[in-house]
């Protein structure tokens, strides 16, 4: 899929995490605290794009936890069986990584914590490959005192870097796209950080931002329409039937 054929006006993004063929959901990254949501992501991903959906988000879990067992042929299959962009993310670490992913016919490739701890290399895949073709997963602990403090490998280590340090690392490299979690707020369907959303695009409006985590109803998308978000990335509150992805995209439209 070509990049330029993803619309930039603010979107629904439904979202699917892959264990082994499975759609599951784990609270706040923790495998071991994993809901099943049946083996048919192919099915749901077809559904989304009937409802009108126009990119969709995949993270592969498996590849994620062990790189070796990568769901290449899945995720091929997912992506060539819808006509809309399809991002994927899940344990991004070497270039043969973008590189299988893209032939995969990924449209961009979501990078998370390579991207704080090897930034150099990271950089050089946005000069080879362009910056449009990567999104970087920056999730944060908000601190005491407020800082957003980026967490690394799947949550379970604190980086030394904030969410601002790392955007601005990456702005001379063309940084557009950064879909941004509140890990507090991840699974719970109690709603998005709207002010952490309504900071980093006050800060940097040049960043087509992606917000993640906590959607559970209509009222939280209509939440963030004065955030200045590009896209809602939707994943539990589909799943179990809260709401529809033509009932988030009508709510959204309606601003």
């Amino acid at each position: 899929m070509r990049d330029d054929n993803i619309p930039y006006t603010p979107m629904i993004i439904p979202a699917l995490d892959l264990i082994d063929g499975t759609v599951v959901r784990l609270h706040q990254g923790d495998y071991s605290r994993q809901r099943d949501y049946g083996s048919d992501p192919l099915l749901r991903l077809q559904n989304y794009e009937k409802q009108g959906a126009k990119l969709l988000h995949l993270v592969d879990l498996t590849g994620a936890k062990d790189p070796s067992k990568r769901q290449i042929p899945l995720i091929q299959k997912l992506i060539s069986g819808v006509t809309i962009p399809v991002q994927v993310g899940g344990g991004i670490r070497h270039e043969e990584d973008v590189k299988t992913l893209l032939a995969a016919g990924a449209a961009r490739i979501v990078i998370g914590s390579t991207a704080v701890k090897e930034p150099e290399v990271v950089k050089e895949w946005f000069t080879k490959y362009g910056a449009e073709k990567f999104v970087l997963a920056l999730d944060v602990r908000i601190s005491e005192n407020g800082d957003n403090n980026v967490a690394i490998h799947g949550w379970q280590e604190a980086s030394e870097m904030t969410l601002e340090q790392v955007i601005e690392a990456y702005q001379p490299y063309g940084l557009k796209h950064v879909l941004c979690t509140d890990i507090s707020k991840d699974g719970t369907l109690t709603g998005s950080n709207v002010a952490l959303y309504q900071a980093i695009h006050k800060k940097y409006p040049q960043i087509a931002l992606q917000a993640s985590g906590g959607i559970g109803s209509l009222a939280d998308i209509k939440a963030l329409e004065e955030s200045g978000v590009a896209g809602i990335i939707v994943g539990r509150a589909l799943l179990e039937g809260k709401f529809t992805v033509e009932e988030a995209i009508a709510c959204w439209q309606k601003g």
